[in-house]
């Protein structure tokens, strides 16, 4: 079953998807997902996709969501460092 996660402040979508598509190089934030998959060799295509395996989904996934949170700990360590001094 799949889980729609909901932002705490929906205002940062915008800022979210621009930093997904930095993080990834991509050209638009809904495109990324299109690349990565083609990166890892994940037949993924537009529309429906049910025939692809729960491992694939969480192989896409998990390099999206994985490289953004170290770039969120990245500019928190950044900012809590710039803050002390």
């Amino acid at each position: 079953m799949a889980r729609k996660n909901k932002l705490l402040v929906p205002e940062a979508r915008v800022g979210l998807d621009q930093m997904k598509a930095e993080l990834l190089q991509s050209s638009s934030p809904d495109q990324t997902k299109y690349e990565v998959a083609e990166e890892q060799g994940i037949p993924l295509k537009k529309g429906n996709n049910g025939d692809l395996s729960t491992r694939d989904a969480g192989r896409i996934g998990g390099q999206i969501g994985g490289r953004m949170v170290k770039e969120l700990i990245r500019r928190a360590q950044q900012q809590m460092e710039q803050s002390q001094k």
